[in-house]
């Protein structure tokens, strides 16, 4: 039997880097379903087929990319929480499909959190009990995201053992700009998938205090996040085969 294709589909970016590292994660999750030496004819009933899709800026949109794919699929949205992408657009997308599902986002999870610590490290965060790491989110105002932005602060304290402060981007309040006002000097986590919009707002508000790259930098993808993909996919297709 063919297994079920993964569509993966992100916001979308019109930063090149950013764009860039999103298709590298993409293209690890294939080499990590399929083995990098792995089968590649489209015939192989083993093979996973992956591709892409976007909600917002680049193409092909989540309708057009899973028009495309002919049998079962999984939607994994590379978003990092719940709101209207997932639940209105995504869902939208598979809502005639009996043979479509769609994951959760990738967080929270702990995960995440694990890769956010790394690039506090990476970038030089002291452990500093008076002044809180500020984890920078984008921010909707869909109300689903709220509890979520909240769970992976939560995850991250307990990674670091110290407190972090969610702090938005857009859409909700504090402000990251009202968040650093409260705690000067707080170095700032960005719980942002790729360079884009919302890291250059990060990076004008923070001006020259620390702020760390996004979960996706120029580098390889932290394998806990490459990871995190697979095993949404996975659980993507326990649910087909619920259905069936």
């Amino acid at each position: 039997m063919t297994r079920p294709a993964l569509l993966a589909v992100s916001h979308g970016t019109d930063d090149a880097a950013g764009a860039a590292a999103i298709a590298l994660l993409v293209q690890r999750v294939s080499e990590q379903l399929n083995g990098a030496g792995g089968p590649h004819s489209a015939s192989d009933p083993s093979r996973v087929e992956v591709r892409s899709g976007f909600v917002d800026v680049q193409l092909p949109d989540a309708p057009t990319a899973l028009a495309a794919v002919d049998g079962p699929v999984v939607v994994v949205p590379l978003l990092l929480s719940q709101g209207f992408h997932v639940r209105v657009d995504l869902g939208r997308a598979v809502a005639a499909r009996a043979d479509a599902v769609v994951t959760d986002p990738l967080g929270p999870d702990a995960r995440l959190a694990e890769v956010l610590a790394q690039r506090l490290a990476e970038a030089g965060a002291a452990e500093d009990p008076a002044a809180p790491v500020v984890l920078a989110v984008a921010g909707s105002r869909d109300p689903r995201s709220l509890p979520d932005a909240e769970e992976s602060a939560r995850l991250l304290a307990a990674r670091l053992g110290s407190a972090v402060v969610p702090a938005y981007l857009a859409a909700r309040e504090p402000r990251l700009a009202d968040a650093l006002d409260a705690h000067p000097g707080s170095p700032v986590a960005t719980y942002l998938l790729a360079h884009g919009y919302f890291f250059d707002v990060a990076g004008r508000i923070t001006g020259s205090g620390l702020l760390t790259e996004p979960l996706l930098d120029d580098g390889e993808p932290p394998q806990p996040l490459v990871d995190l993909v697979v095993d949404r996919y996975r659980e993507g297709v326990a649910q087909l085969a619920a259905r069936a």
